[in-house]
């Protein structure tokens, strides 16, 4: 298990191994995904009672950290 920013981890164990909010089996993908659908943060919140808001900031954070990266895209060879 790799823990990340203190709320979340990547398990193989826990969601096929997707970064999860720590102790919630709430993906970091599904935060964005209601996020870039157009949910407010506080709309979030009343779907999932076991989140608070730190937990929305942390993927925000842990995607804007993915995107930190210089990425190489390789041709597929046949």
């Amino acid at each position: 298990m790799t823990k990340l920013a203190n709320r979340i981890i990547i398990d193989d164990n826990i969601c096929n191994g997707k970064p999860v909010l720590n102790g919630k089996r709430i993906t970091v993908q599904s935060i964005l995904e209601y996020l870039a659908s157009g949910d407010s943060k506080e709309n979030i919140l009343k779907q999932f009672p076991s989140l608070v808001p730190e937990d929305i900031e942390a993927c925000l954070k842990f995607a804007a950290n993915i995107l930190d990266r210089q990425y190489i895209i390789k041709e597929e060879t046949a």
